[in-house]
């Protein structure tokens, strides 16, 4: 199976891919893993993010696109999660090119829904824990930083949720359950 998870950030996204990826065996497809591995690979590719990266840029949705296409060719029995992409229309059409052209099909998109300030508390939860512990912050941890990333995110990549939704991919899972029983409202998702 390859999915999309879409949600807003701090919506739980990295923490049910993990599931995913220790249930069954799937391969999370994060694009800011990828590139900070192909930034440190040496290949040509990570060269050349490397490069874009190093002069302060944007990656290009081609260098993107070239990186997943590099871990769809590595293969996988469990299929794919993408996490973080696409984040744009442009890159949901170049990513249903990619996979029609390597063979493959997306099997679902599923979208976390959580609430807003539900969201905020989240993520001053998840820094004043990091605190406690004595572990460094995320830079991105506050309520001044997030409202911004949260912005983006409904400009840039909810219109997504439509898209798909035309295409009849997305399903929709309340993120505001529990761990557990968002784990489990996904895995009846992939089971239909």
């Amino acid at each position: 199976m390859n999915i999309i998870l879409l949600g807003a950030p701090g919506a739980g996204k990295g923490t049910q891919a993990g599931i995913l990826v220790e249930t069954r065996g799937m391969v999370q497809l994060s694009t800011g893993d990828m590139l900070r591995a192909a930034r440190s690979s040496g290949t040509e590719m990570g060269l050349k993010v490397a490069a874009v990266m190093d002069a302060g840029q944007l990656v290009t949705d081609e260098i993107v696109i070239g990186l997943i296409e590099e871990q769809l060719d590595k293969g996988s029995e469990g299929g794919f999660i993408f996490d973080g992409f696409p984040r744009t229309l442009p890159q949901a059409d170049a990513l249903g090119e990619l996979l029609a052209k390597k063979g493959l099909s997306l099997d679902a998109v599923i979208e976390l829904v959580v609430d807003d300030e539900a969201l905020v508390g989240r993520i001053e939860k998840r820094a004043a824990e990091a605190a406690a512990a004595g572990q460094p912050v995320r830079s991105d941890d506050n309520a001044e930083v997030f409202a911004g990333r949260l912005k983006e995110y409904y400009k840039k990549t909810a219109p997504l949720t439509g898209y798909y939704y035309a295409k009849g991919n997305l399903q929709t899972v309340n993120g505001m359950q529990s761990m557990e029983a968002v784990r489990d409202a996904i895995a009846s998702l992939l089971k239909a």
